[in-house]
């Protein structure tokens, strides 16, 4: 049996999904495997992510092509995948989750805290700004894109003194960079970082019972209840919430953080419970942030964005 899996093009995505193409072949021996590039909004589209006013900006179009048959299933970032999928798609495997930890990079090996005043951090995030300048109010945040070398190679070249990134992206590259981890309470992720979502057609069943034989429990639970919050309060790129669960034997456990725009505010909740029920954990989690007035926090978002991407 032959598969055609849909990605996007970048030395990220491909080493994700060559990846993700190892395991399947050490589980399917007999199948073959073949990779497709599909370019999407958010790889065209220069603007801070953002600005966007659309979800889904780096996988929409893939997931479209999996929907058409043009292939058979997608290898997503799984914090690119929107909460709530089209009807005729699922999110057919979650394998072993990456550390979902932020890391600091800089040219001349400072961390966060030590880094001189003044200095220039580059960030695509919205969220990991927001966290920057609680951290460290005297640094100058600014908007960076571009890939995960492009990012690095900004900072060797002296255009910024430092960048937030994912560690799961430089683990999966492969990347020899000397970085800092920062601190989950400091830096909680966006929902589902560090994992990927690999979507199917719902109908699809065969390929759905061969992608499971890679998947991971535990991962896949710790991330169902992360994007059942995401259901209900809106993160992502446009509105700064982190969150992480963790799973000790049967219970999990999430922590959500969402900030004001300016970063002054922070409302804090966490969610513990059995592990059998992510989504309802999420969900309760969600109702908490909305009683303590998550929305408020969102009303003055729009002209901060525009300073900050001065």
């Amino acid at each position: 049996m032959k598969y055609l899996i849909g990605t996007r093009g970048s030395q990220l995505s491909i080493s994700q999904t060559n990846w993700v193409v190892s395991e399947l072949k050490k589980k399917n021996p007999d199948s073959d495997y073949e990779i497709k590039t599909i370019t999407t909004k958010g790889d065209t589209d220069a603007r801070p992510l953002f600005t966007i006013n659309q979800k889904g900006i780096f996988e929409k179009e893939i997931d479209k092509a999996v929907a058409e048959k043009q292939v058979d299933f997608a290898v997503h970032s799984l914090k690119d995948v929107p909460s709530i999928l089209p009807d005729d798609l699922i999110l057919g495997c979650v394998p072993p989750r990456e550390p979902f930890n932020d890391i600091f990079i800089s040219k001349n090996g400072d961390t966060l805290d030590t880094i001189k005043k003044g200095a220039l951090i580059g960030t695509s995030s919205l969220r990991r700004a927001v966290q920057v300048s609680r951290k460290r109010p005297d640094l100058q945040v600014k908007t960076i894109r571009g890939n995960v070398e492009t990012r690095i190679n900004k900072v060797q070249d002296g255009i910024f003194d430092g960048i937030v990134l994912a560690q799961a992206g430089i683990n999966r590259l492969g990347v020899n960079v000397k970085h800092t981890p920062l601190p989950i309470v400091d830096f909680p992720p966006s929902p589902g970082q560090g994992a990927l979502g690999i979507v199917c057609r719902k109908n699809d069943t065969q390929t759905i019972s061969m992608l499971q034989k890679i998947q991971d429990n535990n991962s896949r639970i710790a991330v169902e209840s992360e994007r059942a919050l995401s259901e209900f309060v809106d993160s992502g790129c446009r509105f700064p919430v982190g969150a992480f669960a963790q799973i000790n034997d049967d219970i999990l456990d999430l922590t959500v953080i969402a900030y004001s725009i300016d970063g002054k505010q922070a409302l804090v909740v966490k969610k513990s419970g059995n592990k059998s029920n992510p989504y309802q954990i999420g969900k309760e989690a969600a109702e908490e942030l909305q009683r303590k007035g998550v929305n408020d926090l969102a009303k003055d978002w729009r002209a901060k964005l525009d300073e900050w991407n001065k």
